[in-house]
């Protein structure tokens, strides 16, 4: 399929969300849909709920070669508002995968943050000029090293990031504004910065790792997987010896879809959608 007609049924998808009428679509047979990974009949979830769609926030990303197509935006339940990611395969023109993270309004989490979340990044996008672009495996390397740099955080980075780089995460910025984090000084820094500096070295492990989606033509890589926090790091000490703490003080799991943007060779930006799930939960996918 083309990038303009996944873009179509990720547009039909989202047509037949709103009104709440999966019958809209053209399911293949034994299609799989999930919402927070957990698998639901079509039809349930976010498909009751549901009042309406957002459009200001439409970034999306298609990979033809591989028949998977995601949308990141805002949709809102009984008028109240939430993040949500959307991964489709579609197969033989059929919707075979449909898979969503919905991230809600939790008390005192500052996500979602709704009111930063008024639209893209012209660099999310964007495409990549022609002569910045590199191959498919080596965009899914730069991801997986994202991925690596994370889970063993000793200060070491398995990947290369841009100066500019910027994280959204649940609609919040969390690399250079410390304006939005007065109590968690980490988010004052850029993306590699964070990372030299050793603070994520509570999130115990990424796993079952997935990379579903590559756009050659915008330099984005969608990637699914879990972070778990086994809660027993609380004290932390920084590479440079500045003591801090976890936020995160009992065994929990997050889900996630994240998007990484990739230009020659180097992460970007990246734009993360998750929730908070059972410690260790076992993957839907």
């Amino acid at each position: 399929m083309t990038r303009a007609e996944l873009y179509g049924r990720a547009e039909a998808y989202l047509d037949a969300l709103e009104a709440g009428d999966p019958m809209r679509l053209d399911w293949a047979d034994g299609a799989r849909f999930t919402e927070n990974n957990v698998l639901l009949e079509i039809g349930d979830g976010l498909w009751n709920t549901i009042s309406a769609r957002r459009r200001t926030y439409d970034l999306k990303a298609a990979d033809p070669a591989a028949g998977q197509v995601s949308w990141f935006g805002i949709v809102e339940e009984h008028g109240i508002p939430a993040i949500m990611a959307l991964r489709l395969r579609i197969e033989d023109g059929r919707v075979a995968e449909a898979e969503t993270i919905v991230c809600r309004k939790v008390d005192l989490s500052p996500f979602p943050g709704i009111d930063s979340y008024i639209a893209p990044r012209p660099l999310m996008l964007a495409d990549v000029p022609l002569d910045q672009r590199v191959p498919r495996e080596q965009m899914i390397a730069a991801a997986n090293g994202y991925f690596d740099t994370l889970q063993l955080n000793d200060g070491r980075l398995h990947a290369e990031f841009t100066e500019e780089c910027e994280r959204i995460e649940n609609g919040v910025q969390t690399t250079n504004n410390p304006d939005a984090f007065p109590d968690y000084p980490i988010a004052g820094l850029g993306c590699a910065e964070q990372f030299r500096k050793g603070h994520f070295i509570f999130d115990d492990r990424l796993r079952d790792r997935r990379f579903p989606l590559v756009d050659e033509e915008k330099g984005l890589v969608l990637a699914g997987g879990f972070i778990d926090h086994t809660g027993r790091r609380v004290d932390l000490t920084w590479t440079d010896g500045t003591k801090a703490r976890s936020v995160f003080h009992y065994p929990h799991s997050f889900v996630l879809l994240e998007l990484f943007k990739i230009v020659e060779g180097q992460i970007a930006g990246v734009e993360a959608v998750f929730v908070t799930v059972p410690y260790n939960m076992a993957s839907a996918w």
